[in-house]
């Protein structure tokens, strides 16, 4: 089947999931952040010092927080369907230009940790494959159990206090040098040396996983026939390796790297605390502290979408990866 008809089919079939999926997802967000106690009314009033009944009333009047469930349910996916994302009470401007705001610091931060991740973890997982059962790989291992047990707010002051306290070499918090009017290479050279310790704490974690499935995906591809036939064809062990078994053990990883995007992006809610990294997690921490549910909605609704395109990407990977996936 040639390539563009089973990246076609890939597509239209994750489209006819995700419509669905999104208006449930929405739904049941909805729902469950009713549940929480108070509202933005209850945090602005208290943030004043002092406020009377009527005006509790009156603000809940003016965002909408005194109709009935399914009356505000309407409402939002109302300005869905027109492509809003609705208003923050507390920050007083429209949710889409809030996100707009915060999501490209959360992107890159993903985007590199996740890449950090993943070369890391495979270079290792290779390793430990290569040496399986010996002194390498038990070694690794050890460090790989390490790194998936300790929780990554730890590793992130710990971090700090080595990295910026002790050693002064990189900053401790931030996504750039205040004030400062860089621009070219040395701005992002500025912002790169801001996005070290953050990316590493949030990809620590991922990295021990990455390493233990690529070892176990590498032992079982070993034994298949065609890596048998391979090296009958006289072919050398590294290009085995890195044509034959890496490949098709790549398959899981990728898998796990799209199901991944919606635990890094909690994760980043930790990690962008720690470091004071201007981002959607942070900003889902304050939504959350501030019971600013309609920021919070927008921030579940484009984490479920990130999602679900991290899982097409994957899933156009599998058919280029291995094209008897795309003929299903």
């Amino acid at each position: 089947m040639p390539a563009l008809v089973r990246i076609g089919r890939t597509l239209r079939r994750t489209l006819l999931q995700a419509v669905p999926t999104m208006l449930g997802i929405v739904i049941l967000n909805f729902f469950l952040l009713q549940l929480a106690p108070g509202d933005a009314a209850d945090v602005m009033a208290g943030e004043a010092g002092s406020a009377t009944v009527e005006t509790m009333a009156a603000l809940r009047s003016r965002f909408g927080l005194d109709n009935p469930l399914l009356t505000q349910l309407g409402h939002y996916l109302s300005n869905l369907m027109q492509l809003s994302l609705g208003f923050s009470p507390r920050y007083g401007m429209p949710v889409a230009d809030l996100i707009a705001q915060r999501l490209p610091g959360t992107l890159t931060l993903m985007v590199v940790a996740l890449m950090v991740a993943i070369l890391i973890g495979v270079v290792l997982g290779s390793l430990m494959a290569t040496f399986a059962g010996r002194l390498p790989d038990r070694v690794l291992s050890v460090f790989s159990l390490l790194f998936y047990s300790i929780p990554s707010f730890w590793i992130g002051l710990m971090l700090i206090v080595f990295f910026s306290v002790k050693l002064g070499w990189l900053p401790s918090g931030g996504a750039g040098t205040i004030g400062s009017r860089l621009t070219g290479l040395p701005a992002l050279l500025d912002k790169a040396r801001y996005m070290v310790l953050p990316a590493t704490s949030l990809a620590l974690f991922y990295v021990a996983i990455y390493a233990r499935l690529t070892r176990a995906s590498m032992l079982e591809v070993k034994n298949q026939d065609f890596v048998r036939t391979a090296y009958a064809k006289g072919l050398t062990p590294f290009g085995v390796t890195a044509r034959h078994i890496l490949r098709n053990a790549l398959i899981p990883i990728t898998t796990m790297a799209g199901m991944h995007i919606g635990g890094m992006l909690g994760g980043a809610v930790v990690v962008e605390t720690v470091y004071s990294w201007p981002g959607l997690g942070r900003l889902a921490f304050e939504a959350v502290m501030g019971r600013d549910f309609t920021v919070l909605l927008g921030i579940l609704l484009l984490s479920s979408l990130l999602v679900i395109v991290a899982n097409a990407a994957v899933d156009l990977v599998h058919a280029w990866l291995d094209p008897r996936i795309g003929a299903r």
